[in-house]
């Protein structure tokens, strides 16, 4: 997999706020995130179980430190009610972390609590481009 720029240095403020406009206008029930490191600007759409919720975007981008791999999608839009931890959990299995490893989100420098919905984390963090960035990263945890 090539290694991608950091969405903000990729594409401009400019580019970046009319993205996610389209996008909420698209999705007005999603919130986008992005992750970096990836090939496509492909967008994943995760399900919310309830119709009437409200998601949001997200770009969840690769620690510069990290051994983990960037991944496929650049893109996410994700349910306001979702928890910080299930989004956790759909990231690892999208970058298929070997057992014993643990994953980490970052929100400006800060490791929001597992039981946090997106949707407050959003409203604290998101950038003023309208896209909330999440870095990650790993640890072993056993052994």
């Amino acid at each position: 997999m090539k290694k991608m720029k950091p969405f903000k240095e990729e594409y401009s403020f400019e580019d970046r706020c009319e993205e996610s406009k389209e996008i909420i206008a698209k999705y007005p029930e999603r919130v986008p995130i992005v992750p970096a490191a990836n090939l496509g600007s492909s967008l994943l759409v995760l399900s919310s179980v309830a119709d009437h919720c409200y998601d949001y975007q997200v770009i969840a981008e690769r620690f510069a430190r990290s051994d983990l791999p960037g991944m496929e999608k650049r893109k996410y839009l994700v349910p306001r009610d979702m928890s910080i931890g299930q989004f956790i959990h759909i990231l690892s299995c999208r970058l298929h972390l070997a057992p014993g490893k643990a994953l980490f989100v970052f929100v400006n420098n800060t490791l929001p609590q597992t039981s946090s919905l997106v949707e407050s984390i959003y409203e604290s963090y998101k950038d003023e481009d309208g896209f909330l960035y999440m870095y990650y990263s790993s640890e072993k945890t056993f052994g």
